[in-house]
């Protein structure tokens, strides 16, 4: 029964990325700095390009403009190359650790969970990746979206074994 529940947790874990490309290198404290100047860097990128309006959202879920299609399209896009490069050119990590990809099955739960996630982010103007960016011009109202994202966050990794992988 023991090696049943392992197999399980190990298809689980599977599904997770960084459980795959996980680095079990030892870092300074200071080598963080790094993942904050980029996350400021995309943060403003954000602003300017108006990624973080409720409105631009809004007109995206009304199908009333094109801006955020073109948006996330051209992101798609450049993940889509990216991936193609690593695979054919087997590019390594700057730490010179290798990118695995790994196959993921169709389920159910990705319809169900992309409903929630596309709902939430539809109704507060939300979105995850943005959200630190909308908190830093003072839209302080999406500290809401945040506490839920993590309380959701949280709810999932409790239930996540009971969940449809």
């Amino acid at each position: 029964m023991k090696n049943k529940d392992q197999n399980k947790d190990f298809e689980t874990r599977s599904l997770d990325t960084v459980c795959i490309n996980e680095s079990h290198l030892k870092h300074q404290w200071y080598h963080n700095i790094k993942y904050l100047i980029v996350g400021l860097l995309f943060g403003i990128v954000f602003i300017k390009a108006e990624i973080i309006s409720w409105y631009r959202i809004q007109e995206m879920f009304r199908f009333q403009s094109f801006h955020m299609y073109g948006v996330i399209g051209s992101a798609v896009m450049v993940g889509i190359i990216s991936v193609f490069l690593i695979k054919k050119f087997n590019i390594k990590t700057i730490y010179g650790e290798k990118i695995e990809f790994h196959d993921k099955k169709f389920n159910k739960g990705q319809i169900i969970g992309g409903l929630i996630f596309g709902s939430g982010w539809a109704l507060t103007g939300a979105c995850p990746g943005p959200i630190f960016a909308q908190i830093g011009t003072g839209a302080t109202v999406t500290i809401v979206p945040l506490f839920f994202a993590i309380v959701g966050t949280w709810v999932y990794g409790y239930f996540r074994n009971k969940l449809p992988h």
